[in-house]
């Protein structure tokens, strides 16, 4: 069997990595830009990404597929930098350093909050992969109270879990509606307050 042969110096394994790249970055400029799924076409896509439309199928079998794996790649990486944010903070400010990330992310790449959060963005796709998330920093949110506390996990931490990420989905998305019109640095403070105000450790108790 042939291998592919390098092009440019770049092999084929690489330029593929490149394009995919590219697109999940154009979907996340079209999706953090208020456009609907519905709206998208394979045509648009590959012209934001700058790609040719034959590479678009190299990566995804169709838009579907293209929308959940932008929102997995936006979500992984929030998370990976609210997870070692929190890891490197002293445990009595580490709500605030996850709040801090969060917000600042978004504050820096309002594409991503209006990604996660936005309810204007309303496909079923998008949908489905807020509840996955949501399912997802619920988990984490509730692995740190455990660590914290020192506690196994139980559902009255599951219970805390749920209700924190809920609220704070909620809450950025009335932020990013302008319904709410603090200040990021303010909003992080008042997200913080709010968490560490419900996390009486007599709350989890069996």
């Amino acid at each position: 069997m042939t291998q592919a042969r390098p092009y440019g110096g770049v092999d084929a394994a690489d330029r593929l990595a490149r394009r995919r790249a590219r697109l999940l970055q154009a979907g996340l400029e079209l999706l953090g830009s208020n456009v609907d799924p519905a709206e998208l076409t394979v045509r648009g896509i590959c012209r934001e990404a700058g790609v040719a439309t034959r590479y678009f199928y190299e990566s995804f079998t169709d838009k579907d597929e293209f929308v959940a794996s932008v929102f997995d790649w936006v979500v992984a990486e929030l998370a990976a930098t609210t997870q070692a944010a929190v890891a490197t903070a002293p445990i009595e400010t580490q709500n605030r350093a996850a709040m801090v990330n969060i917000v600042r992310t978004i504050e820096l790449d309002p594409r991503v909050g209006r990604l996660m959060f936005s309810s204007q963005l309303s496909n079923a796709t998008v949908v489905r992969k807020r509840q996955e998330s949501g399912a997802l920093f619920a988990m984490l949110s509730g692995q740190h109270v455990e660590a914290l506390l020192q506690r196994p996990a139980n559902d009255r931490i599951k219970a805390f879990a749920h209700f924190v990420v809920g609220g704070v989905g909620q809450t950025i998305s009335a932020w990013l509606g302008g319904a709410i019109t603090l200040t990021p640095s303010e909003l992080a403070d008042q997200l913080t307050a709010i968490i560490d105000e419900l996390g009486d450790p007599r709350l989890f108790r069996d």
